[in-house]
């Protein structure tokens, strides 16, 4: 449970941190949407170079962030299976014939199944990154500023942004409260660290159970201290804490602007100017293709 990194915030003062919250949500926005449209590993490397350079600006360990992709790892294997054996374009490897069902490895399933599971990686350490750099309280106050739009059709920002910081602020809450009740059900002989999946997902019903409970004890005092001081959602609610862009906070976000504009380059640009070459159904694009020729023209 400690592996969750959303909602969690790594106090330290650094670059990263001092960005202001909303630029930080868009730039994580154009982050994630970009992974998307990478189809080089050259591309990729330069994004992983990058990642790994505003960790480190943003000094927060990278063991700490690395530990995030453990909560993925199920995910990452059940897509890379799924396109490992499900993916029939490319040059097979390994025809596999299970009755009348007949599938085959394909050297470009692979390549899909490698190209997803380093996208899925990019995506959690991004929003790592922004959780652990941004406080719950700016990063609700940055989404209701950038949702305001939506109150002139009579959808209520402040509200959700409400519910969202308690539901952040729960996060920490409710992962302390899982540890108790997982070491307290060990103590009492339950076999959570089995082996077996089947077993474990069994084991872990004693622990969900009581954190259920749990979760709503603490909503309903939520909601009484709530309503004990009178809180009322109103708009006219002035912050603590005014957003202020910087130059800092704009030369950061053209710097990412800039990037995807690479990326977009990159997939659309490169590949139709450079021509994939005929490696009989194995495709390559972007930059890959000016290596490979580079390689085949040094060979």
């Amino acid at each position: 449970m400690r592996d969750i990194s959303f909602g969690q915030y790594y106090p330290v003062k650094s670059f990263i941190h001092s960005l202001d919250a909303r630029i930080k949500i868009l730039v994580t926005f154009l982050f994630m949407l970009s992974v998307f449209f990478i189809v080089s590993y050259t591309m990729f490397v330069f994004m992983y170079l990058a990642v790994t350079i505003i960790i480190a600006v943003s000094h927060v360990p990278y063991k700490i962030v690395l530990k995030s992709i453990k909560g993925i790892l199920f995910l990452l294997i059940f897509t890379a299976i799924i396109n490992i054996f499900f993916t029939s374009s490319g040059n097979v490897l390994v025809p596999i014939k299970l009755g009348k069902i007949d599938m085959s490895i394909t050297d470009q399933g692979i390549n899909f199944a490698i190209k997803m599971a380093l996208r899925f990686t990019l995506l959690v350490i991004g929003s790592s990154i922004l959780t652990f750099t941004t406080t719950p309280t700016e990063l609700t106050d940055a989404l209701e500023y950038l949702l305001k739009p939506l109150s002139y059709i009579k959808i209520p920002v402040h509200d959700l942004a409400i519910i969202m910081s308690i539901a952040l602020r729960f996060i920490p809450g409710l992962i302390e409260e899982t540890d108790k009740i997982m070491m307290a059900q060990k103590a009492r002989g339950a076999d959570i660290d089995s082996s077996n999946f089947f077993k474990k997902i069994k084991a872990m019903l004693p622990v969900l159970i009581p954190l259920f409970v749990s979760a709503f004890r603490k909503a309903d005092e939520l909601a009484d201290a709530l309503d004990a001081r009178c809180y009322n959602a109103s708009s006219k609610r002035t912050k603590m804490k005014v957003f202020k862009v910087r130059k800092s906070d704009i030369f950061a976000f053209l710097g990412v602007v800039a990037f995807v504009v690479i990326i977009f380059l990159d997939k659309y640009l490169v590949t139709s100017l450079a021509g994939a070459p005929d490696l009989g159904g194995f495709k390559i694009e972007g930059l890959d293709i000016l290596i490979y020729n580079f390689f085949k023209l040094a060979v």
